[in-house]
């Protein structure tokens, strides 16, 4: 079952490393247990999984990946402009702050405080690593059709 390339419907036991391109690490299981997923889970961002698509157990790759197949390019519509009324009275509310906020559909929406100035407070809902080139290095560990017990 070694030769089994991760595809859809393929468990796959990986370890992998997320960083920017001057080398700093933003995530990793190197250190770590390896992760493990299944392919169309949304554990991986669909665009991260297509580099994983063919590749077999004690396969091992880095790729680099621009920010329209990693996070976006940053988008300044996605950045609003809140009273501080807006909040409680108790939040702390200075620049780098995460924020979850509901959106419509009542999922969660994570906003970072970019700039609090008066009673503005300028929220970027924008990815964090959003308009980065990221570095994807991947060491896939073992892959199995789903629905086999491990």
């Amino acid at each position: 079952m070694k030769e089994l390339p991760v595809d859809q419907g393929t468990r796959v036991t990986l370890h992998f490393a997320l960083k920017f391109s001057d080398g700093e690490v933003i995530d990793s299981t190197f250190e770590k247990e390896p992760a493990t997923l299944e392919i169309g889970d949304d554990n991986l961002p669909e665009n991260f999984e297509a580099y994983l698509m063919g590749m077999k157990a004690g396969d091992r790759n880095s790729y680099e990946v621009p920010p329209e197949r990693a996070f976006g390019q940053h988008n300044p519509n996605n950045v609003q402009t809140f009273k501080r009324s807006e909040f409680s009275a108790d939040m702390v509310l200075e620049k780098g702050v995460m924020i979850s906020f509901a959106d419509a559909r009542q999922s969660e929406l994570p906003g970072m405080v970019s700039r609090v100035e008066g009673d503005q407070v300028e929220v970027d809902f924008n990815h964090p690593l959003a308009g980065r080139t990221l570095t994807f290095e991947v060491e896939i560990i073992d892959v199995e059709p789903v629905g086999q017990a491990h």
